[in-house]
């Protein structure tokens, strides 16, 4: 229901939910770290609200996404089978990104370890988002690449820089 200029749902004022929402997203150190407060305005404009209960499968491994998850609350487990122990992922991280990066199938499960909101964009959604906002999209990828580069250091183990620190200290 519309009051006063603002969307209300269920007794809530939407703005406030809308403006936490975005900062939770805003503010993970593990999500897309170079989108502005008005990129997520844009993304959550464009984006459907989802929910999974826990044991659902978000992203399916060897399926093709139509688009990516932006997880508001709960926890995920990114089931890579040459892994022994799961990753997990959480508020303000992103998932399918790989997927919809190639536009080929998925090469993990996603798998809600607890409830999970999110939000899911979709591929045709975004590309206009990009077409109208080229800025957008530039940030929208280089926080992708920082993503996939910090997941790639994690798989690979302890860092260069961190052995050398830690061989110093040794000496």
């Amino acid at each position: 229901m519309l009051r006063a200029g603002r969307r209300e749902w269920g007794g809530l004022d939407m703005s406030k939910v809308l403006e936490e929402e975005v900062s939770v997203l805003s503010n993970s150190k593990n999500g897309l770290v170079y989108l502005t407060t008005n990129d997520w305005a844009l993304f959550v404009d464009k984006a459907k609200r989802v929910t999974f209960r826990k044991g659902q499968i978000l992203v399916h491994r060897g399926k093709a996404t139509d688009g990516i998850y932006l997880i508001l609350a709960g926890r995920a487990r990114v089931q890579i089978p040459s892994k022994a122990v799961s990753p997990e992922i959480g508020p303000g991280e992103i998932c399918g990104d790989m997927s919809f990066l190639e536009d080929a199938p998925a090469s993990a499960n996603v798998v809600a370890h607890q409830d999970i909101e999110a939000y899911h964009l979709d591929r045709a959604a975004m590309e206009k988002l990009f077409e109208l906002f080229p800025h957008l999209a530039s940030r929208f990828y280089r926080s992708l690449a920082t993503n996939l580069s910090r997941r790639l250091r994690e798989l690979i183990g302890p860092s260069l820089e961190l052995a050398s620190l830690v061989h110093k200290a040794s000496s």
